[in-house]
């Protein structure tokens, strides 16, 4: 159940009563002007007046309340219809190379495509210098009161979308063909098309909350990290495609679903509201260096803890019932940071990364709160990873709009310990597959950065690499051509085998990794299917592939595979997947504390200390205590004892200067250090 906090409920029962609405009292559409410009382009006369803005801001829709009046106190000119090719290529004729990308906006009288923000206000620049006029994109505020057109419906014609005017108003995850030619519909009450679907359309504003007061002529904030887009696309439900709808983009991404129409006039002078206040995780972040302890000799295994909480009224933070894929690291100041997905639906555009901290000499981990979210844009896959020398960084996959196939890869970096963070940064700028990614950045001897990221957003198909060798300014994918692709619809370039891997290097310089799915057969040594182990000589150019000793894993389920402080490579993992039969059950042989073997089941962690050829300790985790928990995400409910752990969830680790190593499955914190694992150890 959302709890996404809304203080003006009262709003939506006042708007149901209301029949009509004084707007554009200074103008109706018998004396609305037009006029056609040097490119062609219609442009309408707004009058000015006085509209609500945004709606109850029920559920997902939470950034759309309160709802509050606006006056919009001068008459504006808008185009009447998005920009189309033929128009933008005056300005820049190197764009028609993008005709007809992904099967879309081939034709001069479509609406233009794969332009970010910065394009869009060059354009009006240029054309600004060309009529001696001041053109410019739309406030937020202006396009909304002009896609209402003095409704108050959800959509200027009707109360919801007539589906003879459906531009293929449904999810894929790849775009559907379809024309973007512009004004194929009737226009609103104003003369506008194609406010409602065709192509989103970036406006003026930095992306913030609203707040309830009444405003005039509103422009958005001082300053944030997305500028707005409206008004829905092509390819995605109608509820995105409602008046209210907020959305928003990182400035410098382009793809195919976003376009922009025209303002002739001045901005408005009014003050912009203040930039965002911190969110919870980054308030009170101690800045003093953390003196931590020497690595206990002795065994450590800690009670696991809740790390995933629901938030409290007051905390104002987007939480839906899904949570899971989580990332952590430890910070200099001697906190833990965590962050994951919460979502309804894994391909949801409502999904936001949460983070929360375990702050030094804390027992409990805060509340959640907002740690990264693209309004209506799917953020699948994250990444946190401090390098030790005062430097956090963070990587997250971000949609064109759900599923989790087409995304680009954003990089941000902390030098406070989290508490803030840079702009994010397009790693590379192709929403394209091999980029979902996964918890597990480390730095080569070399001194490079390796980002592992799932090479497709099914079951099987991989894992690729992604490389720094500037400290983050910069990435790479290997792509050395491969003769025959070793997977279905793998892409171009290698990849590991497996998804969600776990990649290390090894003290030759090689690079190890073990993922989920693309098993291979054990032959004579491990009978049966097992985990793939991928091996590269050429730092991710070339990989070989062999079956390892490990039994496969499947859905829900994710390891880890890293390198702990003390040299030893780790490997956490899971024995059996629980929708087997009871009769079929996996399971691996562990050492009790007198030396005798058992089978065991679920969550297990294996050492090796020679580069991973063999792995001597396995141990399953848990302290042999009988417990009762719920693992989140995809695991729900289990019970620990001396013979079962945790029997799937999505993991991510960190290991502390104490030599504490901290794991996290989709909700559970565990514990424990080299010492435990090796208790039983011959």
């Amino acid at each position: 159940m959302n709890k996404l906090i809304n203080k003006y409920l009262f709003l939506s029962f006042m708007l149901s009563l209301i029949c009509s609405v004084v707007v554009g009292q200074e103008g109706t559409l018998s004396n609305l002007s037009k006029e056609i410009n040097s490119i062609g382009q219609e442009m309408i006369a707004i009058p000015p007046g006085q509209f609500y803005m945004g709606s109850d801001g029920k559920g997902k829709n939470f950034d759309e309340a309160p709802a509050h009046v606006v006056h919009i106190t001068k008459s504006f000119k808008i185009s009447a219809t998005e920009i189309t090719n033929v128009q933008y290529e005056q300005f820049d004729p190197t764009h028609k190379k993008f005709r007809g990308k992904k099967g879309l906006s081939k034709e001069d009288d479509e609406a233009v495509i794969f332009v970010c923000y910065e394009d869009a206000v060059a354009f009006c620049d240029w054309l600004s210098k060309k009529e001696g006029k001041n053109y410019r994109l739309p406030t937020e505020a202006e396009w909304e009161y002009a896609c209402r057109a003095g409704t108050l419906s959800g959509f200027s014609m009707a109360g919801k979308f007539p589906k003879e005017l459906y531009k293929v108003q449904e999810f894929n995850r790849d775009p559907k063909p379809v024309s973007l030619q512009v004004a194929q519909f009737p226009p609103n009450q104003w003369g506008l098309y194609d406010m409602h679907g065709n192509v989103e359309e970036w406006c003026y504003d930095w992306y913030g909350s609203y707040i309830a007061d009444k405003q005039k002529d509103p422009i958005g904030r001082t300053s944030g990290v997305f500028r707005v887009t409206r008004g829905g696309s092509h390819n995605t439900p109608p509820d995105f495609l409602r008046s209210a709808n907020r959305m928003a983009m990182i400035p410098e991404d382009k793809n195919w679903m976003v376009g922009f129409r025209i303002v002739e006039g001045e901005l408005p002078s009014t003050k912009p509201l203040p930039a965002e206040s911190p969110k919870a995780f980054a308030l009170e972040v101690k800045e003093e260096k953390f003196k931590w302890s020497a690595p206990r000799t002795a065994a450590v295994f800690m009670e696991p803890i809740y790390y995933v909480k629901e938030p409290s009224c007051d905390n104002n933070t987007p939480f839906y019932l899904h949570n899971h894929c989580p990332a952590i690291t430890w910070c200099p100041n001697g906190d833990l940071l965590a962050i994951w997905f919460s979502t309804d639906d894994e391909s949801g555009r409502e999904m936001v990364i949460l983070a929360s901290r375990l702050r030094a000499g804390n027992t409990a981990w805060d509340e959640p709160s907002e740690f990264f979210r693209v309004p209506d844009r799917n953020v699948t896959g994250s990444s946190l990873f401090y390098d030790g020398e005062g430097t956090i960084f963070h990587t997250n996959g971000v949609e064109v709009a759900g599923g989790w196939k087409n995304l680009v890869v954003v990089s941000r970096i902390s030098t406070d310990n989290g508490a803030t963070w840079s702009t994010p940064q397009l790693v590379n700028a192709e929403h394209d597959i091999q980029n979902q990614v996964i918890a597990g950045m480390f730095r080569t001897k070399e001194g490079w950065l390796v980002q592992p990221a799932d090479a497709l957003p099914g079951q099987s198909g991989g894992t690729a690499i992604h490389i720094s060798k500037d400290n983050g300014k910069s990435w790479y994918k290997p792509s050395s051509v491969m003769e025959k692709p070793v997977f279905k619809d793998q892409g171009t370039g290698p990849v590991i085998a497996g998804i969600h891997a776990g990649v290390v290097q090894l003290e030759n310089g090689d690079l190890m990794a073990l993922g989920r799915s693309n098993d291979i057969d054990g032959g004579d040594k491990y009978a049966g299917l097992r985990m793939p182990v991928s091996i590269s000589k050429d730092m991710g150019e070339s990989w070989t592939y062999a079956a390892s000793e490990f039994l496969p894993i499947y859905a829900g389920q994710r390891l880890v595979l890293r390198r702990l402080d003390e040299g030893a490579i780790l490997l956490v993992s899971f024995t059996h997947h629980p929708r087997e039969k009871e009769e079929n059950r996996r399971g691996l042989f562990f050492k009790d504390s007198l030396g005798k073997e058992y089978k065991g089941y679920g969550l297990f962690a294996a050492v090796s200390f020679d580069e991973g050829k063999t792995w001597p300790v396995k141990k399953l985790v848990t302290d042999g205590m009988h417990r009762y928990l719920n693992g989140g995400g995809w695991t729900g409910f289990f019970e620990t004892s001396k013979t079962n752990a945790e029997p799937m969830g999505y993991l991510a680790a960190t290991q502390s200067p104490d030599g504490i190593i901290h794991l996290i499955s989709s909700n559970i914190h565990y514990r424990f250090n080299l010492a435990w694992l090796m208790e039983n150890a011959d």
